[in-house]
């Protein structure tokens, strides 16, 4: 697929993240020269355009798709997002070299953290919460559900990882059979 025109794109964005919502609601504003449809991740929408997709992941990592099946995450989807915009879309360019990637890998890795914290300050306040409601016995302890946002362990061919537990990790991928590995 690559080398297919992309007309239009999908930006999945975590609904519940005000960092997320605030980025959605600036993007609406931006003049576009790609046309952006920003869906909630995970949402019913999300799942019945993309079915393909891991939406669970989608939920811990900004996924961008294109109109042709192009699927963008992390930075890549960050650098393409401002590629559509007309103001942003030299800044994109420059964001695609090797030492602007890294930048913008840079700034992903800095949000995932910024949400990492906002999350876990949710979920020591929805326990405290539940904590002093338990005692009339109307609503227990908080559901931890609430305060999730995908939760479980996910990995990179790139070699990242993220654990809710411990946040961004990063284990260089090996060589299989002195190739470098896929990304």
């Amino acid at each position: 697929m690559t080398g297919a025109p992309v007309r239009r794109l999908t930006v999945l964005y975590d609904g519940e993240c005000s960092l997320c919502t605030y980025l959605r609601d600036w993007l609406v504003r931006q003049p576009q020269l790609v046309p952006l449809e920003l869906v909630p991740a995970g949402s019913d929408e999300a799942r019945r355009r993309h079915p393909g997709l891991d939406h669970g992941a989608t939920l811990g990592e900004i996924t961008v798709v294109g109109d042709a099946g192009q699927v963008y995450r992390g930075a890549g989807a960050w650098i393409v997002t401002l590629w559509a915009l007309r103001e942003y879309r030299p800044l994109a360019h420059r964001l695609s070299t090797p030492s602007g990637a890294r930048l913008a890998r840079g700034a992903v890795l800095a949000a995932a953290k910024w949400r990492e914290m906002q999350w876990g300050a949710a979920r020591t306040a929805d326990a405290q919460w539940g904590a002093a409601r338990s005692g009339d016995g109307q609503w227990g302890t908080a559901r931890q559900s609430d305060a999730q946002w995908g939760g479980r362990v996910y990995r990179r061919a790139d070699g990242w990882s993220y654990d809710p537990s411990w946040g961004w990790t990063y284990d260089p991928p090996g060589c299989a059979g002195g190739a470098p590995a896929a990304q």
